[in-house]
């Protein structure tokens, strides 16, 4: 799942793109990608791109006051085309559920992967008017985002702190990937309470969650979308790394499963060398 970093990197490179042309026109592949109905589709045709701009992990393109949003979710992805094919899509025969072609004949495609499919794309004449950007929390790399302001955001939060930090009405654009990264950073179990947290912990984890995400963010920076991803499984230091050496330390990455998801930490930085019980094998986590 594309996270705030890949978003960011998305977003500039659709501004470089997009920004001055006009839509020529909105093609859907998948009926159900799209979430709202009024204003229609059809509406884009024709309209100016004004900006292309990031609200957590929306992605939402003006097009003249009209802002098609989009959320890639957990398998979806953006596709570019400097020329994009004549063909006109056929539902259901391939990946692609939104196409937006351009003036100038470039244009993307909205791709998903595996069945289920939870991408999703909003026409709207106010980005408030998607719910999940109505919902969001504060963005973690704004300046107004302050330590004060974080210890704000954790007081009275009596829930793990990995959770926390995923929370999209919490923190906005933070997922699975970067809170394990942001944890093993600050050297804090993910199981730990938030509310419990002391004041120097706090600030060691403010100080992991900018820095972490700033410099994803100047790594992702000028890169092609295809490469987006390699480059962020390649920049982690722990998510998606069981079994592997610590860089830190060089103990051994370790797992805990969940039914859908997994996350990853090393045991002698952030649990003082307890290994964290698996719901695989326990159902509690001591």
């Amino acid at each position: 799942m594309p996270e705030l970093p890949e978003v960011q990197a998305l977003v500039d490179f659709l501004s470089d793109r997009c920004v001055g042309e006009h839509v020529a026109r909105v093609e859907l592949a998948s009926i159900a990608v799209l979430k709202t109905f009024d204003p229609p589709v059809d509406a884009l045709a024709g309209a100016p791109i004004d900006a292309v701009r990031r609200h957590g992990k929306f992605i939402d393109i003006d097009c003249d006051g009209t802002h098609l949003v989009f959320h890639l979710a957990r398998a979806g992805w953006l596709r570019w085309y400097d020329e994009v094919p004549a063909k006109p899509l056929r539902p259901g025969k391939s990946p692609v559920a939104l196409r937006v072609r351009l003036a100038n004949d470039s244009g993307f495609d909205l791709t998903e992967a595996g069945t289920k499919k939870s991408l999703a794309a909003y026409v709207v004449r106010d980005v408030a008017d998607v719910p999940g950007i109505a919902a969001l929390g504060p963005d973690p790399l704004a300046d107004e985002f302050t330590l004060e302001a974080f210890r704000a955001v954790l007081a009275g939060k009596n829930a793990q702190v990995k959770g926390v930090l995923r929370d999209q009405s919490v923190i906005a654009g933070v997922g699975n990937a970067y809170s394990d990264e942001v944890l093993h950073v600050a050297k804090i179990s993910p199981f730990a309470i938030a509310a419990k947290l002391d004041e120097a912990t706090v600030e060691r984890l403010y100080t992991a969650l900018r820095e972490t995400l700033t410099s994803a963010v100047v790594a992702a920076a000028g890169k092609p979308a295809t490469d987006l991803k390699d480059a962020k499984r390649a920049g982690m230091r722990v998510h998606g790394r069981t079994g592997e050496p610590c860089p830190e330390c060089g103990d051994v990455v370790r797992e805990v499963s969940f039914a859908d998801s997994s996350l990853q930490y090393c045991a002698t930085c952030q649990t003082d060398g307890k290994p964290l019980a698996d719901r695989r094998t326990s159902k509690f986590l001591k």
